[in-house]
């Protein structure tokens, strides 16, 4: 039962991974709460494959379960669900002890920690991810939030879980799509942080899109581990965590741009292609690496090319980002795989020459 545990100065939870969990989530959070009903927040796509499994698995720890459900798609990650889901909890008379579950991808889990994080100026907040994406990067590190027109998580909160329980069993009902926009974080973490990690994924990535869960369980217990020690050191992203929005940059600005046509992973994968296409053009990074990045993104499943990007749209988009300091956009660039630097010197005309690169 791969277990990793994020230490952080005043707060600790485990990120429990194991088969069949999610019919033994009460067992699980029973020492970790004293409330008598819980908020759980789940999407229609969840609803027919997971609700009733996560019922039964709360039933002995729960006098009472208030349902809430909210739509899936990232257009909805936004104020105006957070405030239904407001209005859906509040009338339950909860109290500060109450938790807030939520069950479901990225969105569901963004969504829901962000009203964990400020109704009645903070409730428990559970983390039970349904898809790859999640599982090794969303539900870990305590960043909730919800997208504004102007760019996407612009409005949120950190709030760490006191729990994340991951079942990959749930990954067989999951898009074939879905499955590979996660790869794309796994991608990014051995990029960041593995050379070994990302040798492994060159070999066996295709496991995963066969649905090999005993693959699968160890490669989201591993993307896991990187996540939370990235998260030990730098909890509310003054510096090193910074690592983790690798292609990010690019890709978020081509994600809000898009209308969110491509899905989370598509873009974060052309944004590494962009990335490494920037690091190659600055002569920090080889060619031949890029290759590598480039041949397991393909492997993947995941995009290089997006003929259809408007340049001066995405360019100018970045300008938006979380990351820009004193007017500077800031790139995170791999000089190596296995380690990434941060660079806010990078010119306007490769920063354009890249986004370029993209349309092939």
């Amino acid at each position: 039962m791969p277990t990793v545990t994020l230490n952080l100065d005043n707060h600790r939870y485990d990120i429990t991974i194991r088969r069949g969990l999610l019919r033994q989530s009460g067992e699980v959070l029973r020492p970790l709460l004293k409330a008598k009903q819980a908020a759980i927040v789940f999407d229609a796509n969840i609803e027919k494959h997971y609700r009733a499994d996560l019922l039964v698995g709360l039933c002995d720890t729960f006098e009472r379960v208030i349902e809430n459900k909210m739509p899936a798609s990232e257009e909805h990650k936004s104020v105006e669900t957070v405030s239904r889901l407001y209005d859906q909890i509040l009338q339950h008379r909860i109290e500060r002890g109450t938790p807030v579950i939520a069950l479901g991808g990225g969105v569901v889990g963004d969504t829901a920690g962000y009203v964990a994080a400020t109704l009645l100026r903070g409730l428990p907040f559970v983390q039970i991810p349904t898809t790859l994406l999640a599982m090794v990067d969303a539900s870990v590190g305590g960043k909730t939030g919800v997208n504004h027109a102007v760019g996407k998580n612009l409005i949120g909160a950190f709030h760490q879980p006191i729990a994340v329980l991951i079942d990959p069993d749930v990954l067989t009902t999951l898009p074939p799509r879905e499955l590979r926009s996660g790869l794309a974080e796994c991608i990014k973490h051995d990029i960041i942080r593995d050379a070994e990690g990302f040798g492994r994924l060159e070999r066996d990535v295709e496991r995963a899109l066969k649905l090999d869960l005993d693959y699968l369980t160890d490669l989201v217990a591993h993307n896991v581990a990187i996540k939370a020690r990235v998260v030990e050191a730098d909890p509310f992203e003054r510096g090193e965590r910074a690592h983790l929005n690798f292609g990010h940059t690019f890709g978020h600005a081509i994600e809000t741009v898009m209308e969110y046509r491509y899905t989370h992973g598509e873009c974060v994968a052309l944004g590494m292609v962009a990335a490494t296409f920037a690091a190659v053009r600055l002569s920090m990074f080889a060619e031949d690496q890029r290759k590598r990045v480039l041949t397991v993104i393909e492997k993947a499943g995941l995009p290089t090319k997006a003929p259809e990007l408007p340049l001066d749209r995405v360019v100018d988009g970045m300008a938006f980002d979380k990351k820009v300091r004193a007017g500077k956009v800031r790139f995170v660039l791999p000089d190596r795989i296995g380690h990434v630097v941060i660079r806010d010197d990078v010119p306007a005309e490769i920063v354009r020459e890249a986004v370029e690169s993209l349309r092939g």
